[in-house]
């Protein structure tokens, strides 16, 4: 199998707090970038399977530079690493985030659960003409092929899939895929309904799979197969 592209994002300075040994070590396909707009110009001269943007080794949080990568790499997974004691920004929209200190096994770990697993042994759950490979993850709509799923975007496409043509309400979203009650502030669910629209939907701006119930929450729209009735 082909080495992983990591694309680690970290200041100059980071002598024996980079974790660039580390992803070395593990056997990565790694490239270095010191500052935002040189990890913009990499990703696109080597599209990376991930980033590790290590904000506490840079001047400023990066949030904003790892928004632009987020713009960039819509679909690669993102981890924003920060120094000890700042808040946890998630404007940044990444995937996951850490803050120092931590060991370079715990980010190898969230590393692998982040990245595609192997091929063979894909856990399949189809719906309609949707595939979820849960095990990679990835998804494939009407034999059209597959394309890179977050584990968050994975885990919303099957609480989808495991309601077929029912509603399901934005708070029950929140619960069950971030684990949260609160809904003051669902601006994470919509990125991530409008990031699901690109993947699966022929014209994301008419959406027929994943259909919106203005003031309730979403259907995920199933048409039956071939011998059903309604």
């Amino acid at each position: 199998m082909q080495e992983a592209v990591i694309l680690l994002v970290e200041g100059k300075g980071a002598g024996n707090s980079s974790m660039g040994p580390a992803l070395k070590k593990a056997g990565y396909d790694l490239k270095i970038a010191h500052t935002g707009a040189d990890a913009l110009l990499q990703s696109q001269e080597y599209p990376p399977d991930l980033v590790v943007f290590d904000a506490s080794t840079m001047r400023s949080s990066g949030v904003r530079s790892c928004l632009r990568l987020r713009r960039a790499l819509e679909h690669t997974p993102i981890i924003h690493s920060r120094a000890v004691g700042e808040p946890e920004d998630h404007s940044a929209e990444a995937d996951v985030y850490l803050e120092h200190p931590y060991t370079s096994r715990k980010l190898l770990n969230r590393i692998h659960a982040l990245l595609p697993a192997d091929d063979s042994d894909d856990e399949v759950v189809r719906c309609g003409s949707v595939t979820l490979y849960r095990s990679k993850p990835s998804v494939e709509v009407g034999g059209q092929g597959e394309r890179r799923l977050t584990p968050k975007l994975a885990c919303l496409l099957e609480e989808f899939m495991s309601h077929p043509n029912e509603l399901v309400s934005r708070p029950e979203l929140m619960q069950r895929v971030w684990k949260t009650d609160y809904i003051g502030d669902t601006r994470t669910l919509d990125v991530h309904i409008r990031w699901m629209r690109e993947l699966i939907e022929e014209d994301p701006a008419k959406p027929k799979l994943l259909r919106t119930v203005r003031g309730k929450g979403y259907i995920f729209q199933v048409e039956p197969v071939d011998g059903d009735a309604g």
